[in-house]
Parts: C-alpha cells; sequence; structure tokens
C-alpha cells in the first residue's frame, strides 16, 4: 500500500528550498468505503518540514495495515461532544428537560475539555475533572448527571472508534460525607400530609381557594397522578360514566411560557394507565367543566380551545396550566391552613400513597395507581405507614399462643 503524495500548501517562493515557510501535507488512501466500494481519500497537514510529514504518514500506514486507524482520532472534545449532542437531539427518543440537563452537564465538562484531544484524556485527567467539580461545590445529584453525560460521550467515541478505551468507565464520583449529627437530623420519609391535614387543606381549598384550586388539588390528592399529567389532561380523558382518568401524556414548559408547550409521552411505560376514581372527584370535574364552559364564551374570542381540563382562565385562557403555578397555588392554601408550606403538588402523591397503606391496599396495587415499576420513596412510605400493623399482627399472634 503506497504511503501518499506529499505537498506544500500555499508555497509563495516556488523554490526547491521553501523559505515562505509553507507547511507540508500528505494525501492517503484509507481504504474502499464499505457500503459503495469508492475509494477514500484523506489529508493531514502543517507539518514544518517534509521529513515530518513523511514520518507520519509512514506511522498511518503502519496504523492502516495492522488494522489500528482510527479516522478522526485527532477530533477534540468540543468537537466531537457538540455532533454527539446534535444526534442525541435528533434521536426523537428524549425529552426537552432531558436535553436542557445533557447541554448544562456538556458545558461543564467542556470548562475542562473542550480543545484537548479525545484520545488525549486518559481516566486520571477524567477523575482529576470530576474532583475539581465537587470541590468547586457541586451537589451529588448534579456530579452524577455530569458524569452520566461524559459516560455517554466517550462510550460512543469507543464504539465509532475515536478512542480505544473510556475514561470514565473506572471513574469515581467524589461524595460529601456526611457528619453523624447530619445523618440523625436527615429525614429518612418523604413529607407528606396526614389524613385530618389533608381534610383540612382541601376545605381551605373550599373555603378560601382561587378559581380552579378545589378540582385541581382534589384530582391530586385522591388520584395520586404527578402535576405534569394533571395539567396535561384532556377532558376525552375523564370517562364520567365509569369513573376512571387515563394517563397518556404529560405537559413540559420549556421556559414558563404558558404558549410555549409540548405534550410529551408520560415518564415511563408504566405511568400510562388508567386511575379508577372516586364519585366526588367526578362530581367536582363534571362541576369543573359546566364553570370552564363560562369562561369559553367569556374569552370565545380568543379561547384557546383544545380541551384541556385544568386550563388558564383569565390571560391566556386555554392554555394548559403550568406546574409552578399549580405549586404557587398550593403554598397558599397550606399557608392559610397553618401547615407546612415546604409541601409540593408532588406531596401529594406521597400522601395519597400513605392513605392507601393505611387502608391496607396491597404495595404493588398502590405502585400500579401511580405508574410506578419500583420506586424506592414510594416504598419507604408505605413501609412506614404499614409498620404499625405489623407490629399488631406480631402481637395478636402472641396472644393467641397464649391463649393456647
Amino acid at each position: 500500500m503506497a504511503i501518499g503524495s506529499f505537498r506544500r500548501r500555499g508555497c509563495t517562493c516556488k523554490k526547491k528550498k521553501c523559505t515562505c515557510g509553507a507547511k507540508w501535507y500528505f494525501r492517503f488512501d484509507i481504504g474502499p468505503d464499505p457500503k459503495t466500494g469508492e475509494r477514500r481519500q484523506r489529508e493531514k497537514g502543517g507539518f514544518a518540514t517534509k521529513a515530518e510529514a513523511e514520518a507520519a504518514a509512514k506511522q498511518i500506514h503502519t496504523e492502516l495495515i495492522q488494522g489500528n486507524f482510527v479516522e478522526g482520532k485527532d477530533i477534540t472534545f468540543d468537537e466531537f461532544s457538540k455532533t454527539w449532542l446534535e444526534t442525541y437531539q435528533l434521536s426523537g427518543k428524549v425529552k426537552p428537560s432531558t436535553i436542557r440537563a445533557r447541554s448544562f452537564a456538556l458545558k461543564k465538562l467542556k470548562c475542562y475539555l473542550a480543545r484537548i484531544k479525545m484520545k488525549d484524556i486518559t481516566t486520571g485527567m477524567y477523575q482529576n475533572i470530576l474532583n475539581a467539580l465537587k470541590f468547586a461545590g457541586s451537589a451529588d445529584s448534579s456530579l452524577s448527571g455530569i458524569h452520566a453525560t461524559g459516560s455517554m460521550i466517550f462510550k460512543k467515541a469507543v464504539e465509532k472508534g475515536i478512542i480505544k478505551r473510556d475514561p470514565t468507565e473506572y471513574a469515581e464520583l467524589p461524595k460529601t460525607q456526611q457528619t453523624v449529627e447530619e445523618l440523625e437530623r436527615e429525614e429518612k420519609l418523604p413529607k407528606f400530609l396526614e389524613k385530618n391535614e389533608l381534610r383540612t387543606f382541601l376545605k381551605t381549598a373550599i373555603e378560601d381557594g382561587l378559581d380552579r384550586d378545589y378540582p385541581i388539588f382534589i384530582t391530586l390528592a385522591y388520584t395520586g397522578m404527578r402535576v405534569g399529567e394533571l395539567c396535561a389532561l384532556k377532558w376525552k380523558d375523564i370517562d364520567f360514566n365509569e369513573h376512571t382518568i387515563s394517563i397518556t401524556k404529560t405537559v413540559y414548559h420549556g421556559d414558563g411560557n404558558v404558549k410555549d408547550y409540548k405534550l410529551l409521552t408520560p415518564k415511563t411505560i408504566k405511568s400510562i394507565r388508567i386511575i379508577e376514581v372516586e364519585s366526588a372527584v367526578i362530581a367536582e370535574l363534571d362541576k369543573h367543566r359546566s364553570w370552564q364552559k363560562l369562561i369559553r364564551m367569556k374569552h370565545r374570542n380568543k379561547y384557546y380551545d383544545n380541551d384541556f381540563v385544568f386550563a388558564n382562565a383569565s390571560r391566556y385562557p386555554g392554555y394548559p396550566e403550568i406546574s409552578i403555578n399549580v405549586r404557587d397555588r398550593m403554598k397558599r392554601l397550606l399557608k392559610l391552613s397553618n401547615l407546612n408550606e415546604s409541601l409540593t403538588p408532588h406531596s401529594l402523591r406521597h400522601t395519597h400513597t400513605s392513605l392507601l397503606a393505611e387502608a391496607g391496599v396491597a404495595l404493588e396495587t398502590i405502585m400500579d395507581r401511580l405508574g410506578h415499576n419500583n420506586d424506592s420513596v414510594t416504598k419507604s412510605v408505605y413501609l412506614h405507614v404499614t409498620k404499625s400493623k405489623k407490629k399488631e399482627a406480631s402481637q395478636k399472634f402472641a396472644e393467641l399462643m397464649r391463649s393456647l
């Protein structure tokens, strides 16, 4: 196999011994295209002398013969990661929120790696970056996301033959070492409302709530659905005869703009489900539907009529509600109720879990209702609530044995 052809690019002196400082380049064959069979050539340059170009050409020639040549191996992290992110976005399998998280992580990695060639990034270098990010104050969860992104990028580089080894493979995530006092203070259980607190909260929603407050929060509390699933609900998802609600989508607002929303598939396949609901919820939703018809008539010229159940009723009538607004509404009601203001709409999922567990519903049934494949938080709430029942069963067994 011929090494290739050599030339000086941009030489202006046109002399055998160049004095203008033009660089040497060489062109070489990398073999036929595996799909078309057409000849493929590449060029490499930037050498001060022909001897340097010939030495580099000889090295590539050897790699080609041994099958170790990697096309594009001089690509920098910035160049490769940019292409990776574009491909990742165009896959159609990733939600906008995930793209945003990957972009954030990539920005952090580029601060250290942007101009470094992919082939020159070592395991030690990558580990030092993780350590530096932790020292700079990155939270454990943020660092985990950065590492996950880095791992995806380098694995793809190995797959494409850009590098031979993945420098992230054996990296260890530095974690914050908690003190004994911090561990003792740490709350193992997520926060949720007790039965009497939920009653107070919903009573406040009826008496002092804003428009839509009560139907929003009774639906969340009585179904355990996610707030994104609630905001994405359409009237066709509610079966008023069978008393069921179908969960098939979630809504995403990228920058908090009411009009700029996307309907996405739920969090997991398991999240697609049909929830049976109480007649009280169905009755409240029916009342809400009648009220919404009046709003639609009031704003008939600008109402965005796309069938949303919990739609904006004032500035952008008809558009799906934003989850952050639901959070703010809940905080207002919690304050009026003298309840824990740090609770969020997601806390109502945990509240729903605790009440179902108290009612004796099996964990598997609860997981199905919430749309979970497996969730340690739900399990922890369930085990906490059912602990007293297990203790009661043990005591009853002991009493039975003593009576024998």
